[in-house]
């Protein structure tokens, strides 16, 4: 058996990823063939599909200058497979994106029309909506990395040009990742900000009503930013988290660096078959809409935990030598066991702080009724709240993978991890899906009782959306450890000596701080693009109303083209800056004579601290404010129309921006900084 795994076990991961290409096939089949509602449905949603792909086919030219440049200087400064490997991560990134969407835009009706046959049949529809995207992602990424290393070594005939190569698939993926989570993320909340200052607050509009001008690039935004930018960003972390195991086993594991190699990838694989069975589990569970989800994933976890036990342990019967020390296949396994609980806790953990069955978002509601200002006080609280359970798992799992098998026991821990990205992501789709079924369900002027079912379903959704945000920013942190340890060792190799990292060195502080500074002056820019974009979104949407008195009365019809062009260019403007920051901050360190390698060290253990601790309180605030809004809206704390209400709606504006635009952003940007500095050190090296 370990001499099967060892010679077959790339080849039979790749086998299971086209598995999961082949199940995703089938959902999409299973989606479109369910009832896609009257022919008003219709019309909005084919509004929505076409606003989707026109934000991203002009984001995609917009890219794609930027991306041209990169890729000319990657084949110049590296060589040609590292470039082609670039290329190769940004299309399957742009590929899981894209394709996920376009299926959700196309459940959305399909659910809202579920809707008014049940509860179940709108949460089957919804959730295998999502469930194609969590598959694309786990399977494209899988099947890239790998068919991707095989190509190159068997050209090539040389394992370390083959792990070289894979640096610049995994640059491809992150600048794609960047770019969709910043523009996504500026577009959904630009139009949701815009929409709800003028629509609810000055207007007293329903959520999603079609007098609002702004309400489809809204309901464009949901999609573009919480399932496309989503899509790339775990498929970056995913491929990236897989690159950084491979590279870590191949530099430390002496005397078995092929099976330290290879076993990453058979937990990938293995973790499909897991998380299609938990998405079986979904469809075939008749319970409350989040025991399901959370059952899923329950269910994924454990076959995946089940079947990776005796693969561990016959992929290293004899164990291995880490750097010198040996490690067992019982500690590997435990390192693997240990990536599957950090899914969970994060799961739990996030769902605690930002589902409304639960204390802080409740708490949250209750700070509504002394004001729009004790909102704002105590959802931010709630976020520095968020930050210290996460952190001490995250900490918890470095200390004991590290005693356990070193650097490689991390590497391992973070891939279990992501491997189970496939229902993850699965949940967070979900959560779009369920926000536009009930949009179209209020537009199309539907029964109360099918709003009623795509209300419950959009609760449900963003919880699940804040959920997967807290688990793509802790695996971020897992993940960005290990590349750090990639980047000494890498640095130990090329430059021919052994950096130390000393405190009492002042360039290490100056790249510390430097570091830490990056993330507050990344997000600092992608809140300054929403509130920029929003301002004239409001504006425009102030101007139809004044204009066309008989928006408001139903005898016009607004203008939705507009304010869909309106933050389509706003998005695509200001992402630009801060997508780019990553790149001037560590090319100015790395080729400063007076600061160089070892400043360049600082900046990224400055970056992955105050990084991580950013996006889990951003993206934490944001799903608690959002959730104690529609906690008031169902009758709570004087309902809607309330001042506790008012107070909600300011405190869920402002948390737009925080959960959806900023705080995800920052996952990304810690993997960006994190993977350049390992592109250029051959180059610090000339």
């Amino acid at each position: 058996m370990q001499q099967f795994l060892t010679d077959h076990g790339i080849g039979t991961s790749l086998a299971l990823g086209a598995v999961g290409l082949g199940a995703a096939v089938l959902l999409i089949r299973s989606v479109l063939a369910s009832p896609s509602g009257n022919e008003r449905m219709a019309q909005i949603a084919g509004a929505v599909q076409e606003g989707a792909k026109a934000y991203l086919h002009r984001q995609l030219v917009t890219v794609l200058i930027i991306a041209t440049m990169l890729f000319v200087a990657i084949f110049m400064l590296r060589d040609k497979w590292t470039a082609l490997g670039f290329v190769i991560g940004a299309v399957c990134s742009l590929a899981a994106g894209y394709i996920g969407m376009m299926v959700a835009v196309r459940a959305n009706v399909r659910t809202a029309q579920a809707a008014s046959v049940g509860h179940h049949a709108a949460l089957r529809v919804a959730f295998n909506g999502g469930a194609v995207t969590g598959l694309l992602v786990v399977a494209l990424g899988l099947l890239s990395v790998g068919a991707f290393y095989l190509g190159v070594l068997e050209w090539s005939g040389n394992q370390k040009m083959a792990i070289d190569s894979l640096v610049g698939l995994a640059l491809g993926s992150s600048l794609i990742s960047v770019f969709a989570r910043l523009g996504g993320g500026i577009y959904t909340k630009a139009a949701d900000v815009g929409a709800d200052l003028v629509g609810k607050i000055e207007q007293n509009l329903q959520e999603d009503d079609p007098r609002n001008p702004a309400t489809i690039a809204d309901n464009v935004g949901d999609n573009v930013g919480d399932c496309a930018g989503m899509a790339a960003d775990v498929f970056e972390t995913y491929a990236v988290s897989l690159i950084g195991a491979v590279l870590v086993g191949y530099l430390t594991a002496a005397g078995h660096a092929d099976q330290a190699i290879i076993f990453p990838f058979v937990i990938c694989g293995v973790s499909i078959i897991g998380a299609i069975l938990g998405i079986g589990f979904v469809n075939l569970a008749r319970i409350e809409a989040t025991k399901a989800l959370i059952g899923g994933v329950i269910v994924s976890g454990l076959v995946s935990a089940g079947l990776l036990h005796p693969a561990t342990h016959a992929m290293f019967e004899g164990g291995l030598n880490f750097m010198g020390k040996p490690v067992s296949s019982g500690a590997l396994y435990n390192c693997v066991l240990i990536g599957i609980a950090m899914t969970f806790a994060a799961v739990a953990i996030t769902n605690y702080f930002t589902s409304t069955k639960h204390a802080p978002v409740r708490r949250l509601a209750k700070a509504c009724e002394t004001g729009h200002a004790t909102n704002i006080i105590a959802g931010i609280s709630t976020g520095h709240h968020a930050t210290v359970l996460p952190v001490l798992c995250i900490v918890g799992s470095i200390w004991y993978c590290h005693s356990e098998a070193g650097l490689y026991g991390i590497a391992i821990a973070v891939v279990s991890m992501l491997s189970l990205s496939g229902i993850i992501i699965s949940l967070d789709a979900f959560g779009p899906i369920t926000d536009n079924a009930g949009g179209i369900a209020v537009m199309s002027g539907l029964p109360e009782e099918v709003r009623k079912v795509t209300d419950e379903l959009d609760a449900v959704g963003n919880t699940m959306k804040a959920v997967t945000k807290g688990y793509a920013i802790a695996s971020a942190g897992l993940a960005a450890m290990v590349l750090f340890g990639s980047y000494v060792e890498e640095l130990k190799t090329v430059m021919k000596q052994d950096y130390r990292f000393d405190l009492m060195d002042p360039r290490v502080i100056i790249g510390l701080f430097i570091g830490g500074l990056l993330p507050f002056s990344f997000t600092a820019f992608a809140m300054d693009a929403v509130g920029s974009a929003a301002g004239a979104v409001v504006k425009e949407v102030r101007r139809q109303i004044q204009a066309f008195p008989g928006i408001l009365t139903g005898t016009e019809t607004p203008d939705y083209k507009t304010c869909v062009d309106i933050v389509t260019k706003a998005a695509l403007r200001k992402m630009i800056l801060p997508a780019l920051l990553p790149l001037v901050f560590v090319c100015a360190v790395a080729w400063i004579p007076a600061l160089g390698p070892v400043a360049l060290g600082g900046v990224l253990v400055g970056t992955i601290v105050t990084g991580l601790f950013i996006g889990i309180a951003m993206t934490s605030s944001g799903g608690a404010w959002d959730n104690a809004k529609k906690y008031v809206e169902d009758g709570n704390h004087g309902g809607k129309g309330s001042a506790a209400h008012q107070a909600a709606v300011t405190g869920d504006t402002v948390g737009d921006p925080y959960k959806d635009t900023a705080g995800p952003a920052v996952n990304p940007m810690i993997k960006v900084v994190n993977i350049l500095a390992i592109l250029i050190i051959p180059l610090l090296a000339r």
